[in-house]
C-alpha cells in the first residue's frame, strides 16, 4: 500500500503521525511511505532519518495526501479539504462531534475515515486515545502550575506550598486516564487534590490507587459548585466516547472562583465542560481571562511536547496501521472490531452513532454500508 504522512498545519502542532521506527516497520512489510519534507522536524525527526529507513521524501502536502492511506495526528483543516476524496483512507484524530463543518465535508467527499479516538476494545478501552490522555493530564497540572505563577498573570502561588503555608487546591472533574494523570502530577507537586466523577466504583479505585491521599467526590451540580469556589486550579477531564462533552461548570460557578485562579479544559477538543470557554485557544496564545479567571483551552495540548507525544502515539497506532496496510480497509475492519468501531465515515455515510446524534446527522452502521 502507498501511505502518505503530511506535515501538520494546525497552530502549534509539532507532532508527526509516525517516527522513523514506525516507517521502517511499514517499509519492511513491503509498503511505500511518502513523507512530506520537514513533517517530523517539530518532533526532532529529520528528513534524513526517514530516508535512511526507506521513506520517500516529497516536497509538497499534495504529494503526501495523494496516497491511498494518509496518516495524520490532527483533523484536516479547511486548507486541507481539497485533498479529501472518495478513494482516500484517512486515519487520524477527528473529534467530529465538535466539528460539524468537517463532518459534512468528509461526507460530501465520500472519504473513508477512521478516528483514533473512536477505536474501542470490547472492554470499552480507547487504546489510541489513552497515550494522549496520559500526556494531556500530566501537562494540565504542569501548565496550571505555570500559570498560577505571578508572571505572566497568576495568583502567585506554589501548588505544593511550603511548610507553614497552605497548599494550592486542585479540583479535577473526571476520574479517567487524563484526570488520574493530572492528579498524579498534582499530588507529586504536593498540592491538595480532589477528583470528582459520576462513577462510584471509579472513585473507589482512585482512593485505593492513591492510598487515600486524594479526596474524592461524586460529581454533581452541588459538589462541583462548592469545590470550585476556593480552587486555585480546576481541570476538566471528562470524556464521553464520541460524544460532545457536557457543560458541567456554569458561568456562575466560574464567576465564584478566586481571582487569577486557573481553568484548564482537556475536553475542549470535544466541546469542553466549562460554559465560559467560548473559544478554542492555541499554543501561541493559550489563555484569556473571564470573570478574573485564567482560561486555558488549547485543543492539541500534547503538541507542546511533540517528541514524547509522537513516540507515545505511534506505540499505540502502529499495530492498527499495519492491519490496514497489510489487509486493506475492508478486510482489516471486518476482522478487527476495535478498528471497525473507529470508522466514522464511508462513502458519504456517517457510521459513528454518537457523532451522528450530536450533529443531528443520519446514521448508518458500518455493516450496512459495506
Amino acid at each position: 500500500m502507498k501511505i502518505g504522512i503530511p506535515k501538520e498545519i494546525k497552530n502549534g502542532e509539532n507532532r508527526v503521525a509516525l517516527p522513523a521506527a514506525g516507517v521502517l516497520e511499514l517499509v519492511t512489510q513491503g509498503h511505500e511511505v511518502f513523507v512530506e519534507t520537514k513533517a517530523g522536524l517539530g518532533a526532532s525527526i529529520r528528513d534524513e532519518e526517514y530516508e535512511a529507513v526507506g521513506a520517500v521524501i516529497v516536497k509538497t502536502a499534495q504529494e503526501a495526501w495523494a496516497q491511498e492511506l494518509v496518516l495524520k495526528v490532527k483533523e484536516p483543516l479547511a486548507a486541507e479539504y481539497s485533498y479529501l476524496r472518495e478513494d482516500l483512507i484517512l486515519f487520524t484524530y477527528l473529534h467530529l462531534a465538535a466539528n460539524k463543518p468537517l463532518a459534512e465535508e468528509l461526507l460530501k467527499r465520500k472519504t473513508k475515515t477512521l478516528a483514533y479516538e473512536s477505536v474501542q476494545l470490547s472492554s470499552g478501552e480507547l487504546p489510541l486515545l489513552a497515550p494522549m490522555s496520559e500526556i494531556a493530564g500530566r501537562l494540565a497540572t504542569q501548565i496550571g502550575a505555570q500559570f498560577l505563577e505571578k508572571v505572566p498573570e497568576g495568583k502567585g502561588i506554589l501548588l505544593g506550598g511550603v511548610p507553614g503555608v497552605k497548599k494550592g487546591k486542585v479540583i479535577i472533574i473526571g476520574g479517567g486516564i487524563s484526570g488520574c494523570n493530572a492528579a498524579k502530577i498534582a499530588l507529586g507537586l504536593g498540592a491538595d487534590v480532589t477528583i470528582l466523577d459520576v462513577n462510584i466504583k471509579k472513585l473507589q479505585e482512585i482512593d485505593n490507587q492513591f492510598n487515600g491521599a486524594i479526596k474524592t467526590l461524586v460529581s454533581n451540580h452541588f459538589n462541583i459548585q462548592e469545590a470550585v469556589k476556593d480552587a486555585d486550579l480546576v481541570i476538566g477531564a471528562v470524556l464521553i466516547p464520541g460524544r460532545k462533552a457536557p457543560v458541567l461548570v456554569t458561568e456562575e460557578m466560574v464567576a465564584s472562583m478566586p481571582e487569577h485562579s486557573v481553568i484548564i479544559d482537556i475536553a475542549i477538543d470535544q466541546g469542553g465542560i466549562f460554559e465560559t470557554i467560548d473559544a478554542v485557544t492555541t499554543h501561541e496564545h493559550p489563555t484569556y481571562i473571564k470573570h478574573g479567571v485564567i482560561h486555558y483551552a488549547v485543543a492539541n495540548m500534547p503538541g507542546a511536547v511533540p517528541q514524547t507525544a509522537t513516540f507515545a502515539l505511534a506505540n499505540a497506532t502502529l499495530r492498527y496501521i499495519l492491519e490496514l496496510a497489510n489487509k486493506g480497509f475492508r478486510q482489516a475492519i471486518e476482522q478487527d472490531s476495535a478498528l471497525m468501531a473507529g470508522v466514522n465515515t464511508i462513502n458519504g455515510s456517517m457510521t459513528n452513532q454518537a457523532v451522528a446524534t450530536d450533529l443531528d446527522l443520519d446514521y448508518t452502521s458500518v455493516q450496512t454500508v459495506l
